[in-house]
């Protein structure tokens, strides 16, 4: 299984996001070629890796190094339980449910969670606009960061919700199946995220 050879641009890339939009009709072709022929499991790989290392770094914040032993983990049980997934699932949502549960399994073995996330400026802009109604079209780099911190300084529930829901662009369906917790728990956690976000921004006078 091949390694990513330099860290992958994580930025928001709308081509890529249109493009995916076909994934689930192309992911049941992969997986039933690499059910009858475990050489054809690269394109998988291929298809994920990048993905994957990008919703590692910006949810848990791991180094590159860290997050390729963390995906070499999650690629081998995906290979492994391949013949079990249930299409009643869409196959993006089973990958990343075993994904954040690898990385969490890391998270243990460590005892301690890193201590920050990683955001690009262009993710920021994107869970803004998505989220909050702003008056300003343009939001400069002081104000990115200062609400850069405002995220990173969110309780973790909160910030997981929200970087699924507008930068990962999971449905609440799938974040469900992710997460595994009730639709109406992930509405509330989607909110109130929401909510904490903009309340920190008016109280600091960020925007």
């Amino acid at each position: 299984m091949s390694k990513c050879k330099q860290t992958p641009s994580c930025a928001y890339n709308i081509d890529k996001q249109m493009n995916n939009q076909n994934i689930s009709a192309d992911d049941k072709e992969l997986v039933i070629a690499a059910k009858a022929n475990p050489d054809e499991f690269q394109a998988i790989v291929d298809r994920y890796w990048n993905r994957l290392f990008c919703y590692i770094r910006r949810m848990f914040y791991f180094n590159q190094e860290d997050i390729e032993d963390i995906l070499q983990e999650v690629f081998i049980k995906i290979y492994r339980y391949l013949n079990d997934y249930d299409n009643k699932m869409a196959f993006s949502t089973w990958v990343y449910q075993i994904t954040r549960n690898a990385t969490i399994d890391e998270i243990r073995k460590r005892k301690a969670r890193p201590e920050t996330v990683w955001l690009e400026d262009e993710d920021l802009v994107k869970v803004l606009k998505s989220s909050f109604n702003l008056e300003k079209e343009f939001i400069d780099k002081e104000e990115l960061k200062k609400i850069k911190d405002v995220i990173i300084e969110m309780p973790d529930r909160y910030r997981e919700v929200l970087m699924l829901r507008f930068i990962e662009e999971k449905s609440y369906e799938e974040i469900m199946d992710i997460l595994q917790l009730p639709k109406g728990t992930i509405a509330s956690l989607v909110n109130r995220g929401k909510k904490i976000i903009l309340d920190k921004i008016k109280s600091k006078k960020i925007i």
